[in-house]
C-alpha cells in the first residue's frame, strides 16, 4: 500500500462530520492493507506512530526544509521502517543522523504527505479517527462484532494489534485474547449522574454505592513476586510508588489484578490536594518525598488464575471482600454500602463529603467490566457539576494579571472524533501559583499566536466546575458553560478522556 493512500483517507475523514462516512473510509482502507501494514496504518490514523515517541520535536522538524516530491512513492512499509530507524537513533551524533533520516523521509514525500508527517510527529494529527471510530471501522472491515473488537481491545490495551488480530483471524482470534497478568487493562469509567436519587432511580435497588475519592486511578498486577502499577492512561509508575507495591505484596494470593484509587491523606485521614498525589507519579526519585500514598481498591479482575472481567460486579466484589477480609487489610477497602435504602445511600454520600471526598459512585451489581468505556452502569454523583475539558488557548491578562496567561479557552471532546469543540472561556479559580504555571507551561504547547492570544495544541486537560450550560450562537457546538471556574489540571487524563460535547449539552436547562 502506498503511504499516500493513508494520507488521502485521513483527509477524507477530517473533511466530514458524519460518523458513518468516517467509518466507511477507514474500513475501506483497512481492507486494502496487507497484514503487515495494519498495525502502522491504525496507529497513524489514531494520531500516534507505532513506535511512540521517536525524538522528533518541533525544533528538530523546523530544521528540516526540503522541497516536496512531485509524485507519491513511499510505501507504508518504507515509512514505518524509517520511523523505526528514527526511534532507534541515539548516542553521539544522533541529532545529525536523525536530521538526515528526516530529510530523506520528507524529501521523497509529496506536500500532502509532508503535512501529514509533520502533524503525526508533533502530535497534532486530529483527523477524527479516534478509538471509538477505529473500533467501528475494524469491526466493519473484519466482519467481527463491535463487542468482540472492543473486548479484545480492552484486554490487550493496544488498538493497532487488536485490528491486526481481527483482520487476520476474525471473531475466533479476538475471542482468544484474554486477560494477561502483567499487561494492563483499559479501566472502566463512570458517567456523570444528575443526582443520587436519579442514579438510584435509573439503576434500581441492586447497586453498590461507594465513595468517589479525590485521587488518581491505579491498576495493580501481581504475578508471584512481580508487582507492577499503572495509571488510568496505562503509564507504568511502579518505581515511584513502593508503598503501593508493599501493600499488594502483603495480600494472601499468588496472582491478582486490582482496580482502585490512590491518594495522599493528611494526619486526620482527609485528602491532601490532588497535586500532592500527582507529585508522586514522576521518577523513582520522588519516592523519597514526604508524600505517602494510600490505596483503596474497588474492583478485582483476576485472582489466582481465575479471570473475573466477564463476571457480574457482585461476584467480583465478593472475591475482593474475601481477599481483603483480614483486619490488617481494612485500610485498603473502599467505603460504601451494597443494596442500600435511599436513606442509607444518602448517608454514604454525606459520609464521603464529610471526609473531604468528591461524592459517590453508584454501580449496577449485575454489570460486567466494560473496560475503556464510560457507560451508564457506573454513575458518579457530585454536589457540584464538573467537566474535564481540553485547553485550546489562553489570553494574556491585564491589570494585576498583566504578563500572565490567564483567560483559558475550553473545548469539549467531539463525540464524532473531530477537533475539540470550544464551549467557553474562564479566568476564575486561578491562584497566583496556577497563573505562573500556565504562563511558564503554555508556550511549550503553542501552535499559533495572534495579538493577545496563544493557541495551544489540544493536549492539556483541566477540571472545570460550573453551574450548568446554556444555549449559545457564539460557539460552534451551540452551547456554552455557565459560571465556569478552574478546579485543577488533570495530568492523569488524556484529551481522549475529556468530557464530550454531549455531556455539556446534557447540562442545558430548558
Amino acid at each position: 500500500m502506498l503511504f499516500t493512500d493513508v494520507v488521502t483517507t485521513s483527509a477524507a475523514v477530517g473533511a466530514t462530520r458524519a460518523r458513518k462516512e468516517k467509518t466507511v473510509a477507514l474500513a475501506d482502507l483497512l481492507r486494502a492493507a496487507a497484514p503487515g501494514e495494519v498495525v502502522p496504518v491504525v496507529a497513524w490514523l489514531s494520531g500516534v506512530p507505532r513506535q511512540g515517541r521517536i525524538g522528533t520535536g518541533w525544533r528538530t522538524l523546523a530544521a528540516v526544509d526540503v522541497p516536496a516530491a512531485a509524485r507519491p512513492s513511499w510505501t507504508v512499509e518504507q515509512v514505518d521502517g524509517l520511523l523505526d530507524e528514527l526511534a532507534g537513533t541515539g548516542g553521539q551524533g544522533s541529532a545529525r543522523r536523525r536530521r538526515d533520516l528526516l530529510e530523506r523521509l520528507y524529501g521523497a514525500a509529496t506536500a500532502d504527505e509532508q503535512r501529514f508527517l509533520h502533524r503525526l510527529l508533533t502530535g497534532e494529527l486530529r483527523q477524527g479517527a479516534l478509538e471509538g471510530l477505529m473500533v467501528d471501522a475494524v469491526a466493519a472491515a473484519s466482519g467481527a462484532a463491535q463487542t468482540a473488537v472492543r473486548r479484545a481491545f480492552m484486554l490487550s490495551g493496544h488498538l493497532p494489534e487488536t485490528a491486526a488480530t481481527a483482520l487476520g483471524g476474525g471473531e475466533e482470534a479476538l475471542a482468544a485474547v484474554g486477560l494477561e497478568v502483567g499487561r494492563p487493562v483499559r479501566p472502566m469509567l463512570a458517567s456523570p449522574g444528575d443526582s443520587l436519587d436519579a442514579a438510584l432511580g435509573a439503576l434500581g435497588h441492586d447497586v453498590v454505592v461507594e465513595h468517589k475519592l479525590d485521587g488518581a486511578r491505579i491498576q495493580v498486577h501481581r504475578g508471584g513476586d512481580a508487582i507492577r502499577v499503572w495509571t488510568r492512561t496505562l503509564r507504568e509508575i511502579t518505581a515511584s510508588v513502593p508503598e503501593l507495591v508493599e501493600h499488594v505484596r502483603g495480600l494472601a494470593c499468588d496472582s491478582v489484578v486490582l482496580d482502585g484509587e490512590t491518594l495522599a491523606l493528611d494526619d486526620d485521614g482527609r485528602p491532601r490536594p490532588f497535586q500532592d498525589t500527582m507529585s508522586r507519579f514522576g521518577s523513582a526519585d520522588t519516592a523519597a518525598e514526604s508524600v505517602f500514598l494510600s490505596p483503596f481498591f474497588f474492583d478485582l479482575l483476576h485472582l489466582d488464575g481465575r479471570d473475573l472481567v466477564d463476571e457480574p460486579l457482585e461476584t467480583r466484589l465478593d472475591a475482593l471482600a474475601g481477599l481483603l477480609a483480614a483486619e490488617e487489610h481494612a485500610p485498603l477497602r473502599m467505603p460504601g454500602a451494597r443494596r442500600p435504602s435511599a436513606e442509607e445511600a444518602a448517608a454514604v454520600l454525606d459520609g464521603a463529603l464529610g471526609a473531604g471526598h468528591e461524592g459517590v459512585v453508584v454501580k449496577d451489581l449485575a454489570s460486567r467490566y466494560a473496560a475503556g468505556r464510560r457507560g451508564k452502569a457506573w454513575q458518579k454523583v457530585k454536589p457540584v457539576h464538573t467537566l474535564d475539558l481540553v485547553v485550546l488557548g489562553a489570553e494574556w491578562g491585564y491589570g494585576r494579571r498583566t504578563g500572565s496567561l490567564s483567560n483559558i479557552h475550553l473545548g469539549a471532546r467531539d463525540p464524532d472524533g473531530g477537533e475539540p469543540v470550544m464551549v467557553g472561556k474562564t479566568f476564575k479559580g486561578m491562584t497566583d501559583e496556577l497563573l505562573a504555571w500556565q504562563t511558564g507551561t503554555f508556550p511549550d504547547y503553542a501552535r499559533a499566536e495572534e495579538p493577545g492570544v496563544v493557541y495551544l495544541r489540544p493536549e492539556l486537560v483541566v477540571e472545570i466546575a460550573l453551574d450548568g450550560a446554556q444555549r449559545s450562537v457564539r460557539y460552534p457546538g451551540g452551547v456554552a458553560l455557565r459560571f465556569a471556574r478552574v478546579v485543577r489540571y488533570r495530568p492523569d487524563k488524556t484529551p481522549a478522556e475529556a468530557d464530550s460535547l454531549d455531556a455539556v449539552r446534557a447540562l442545558l436547562s430548558d
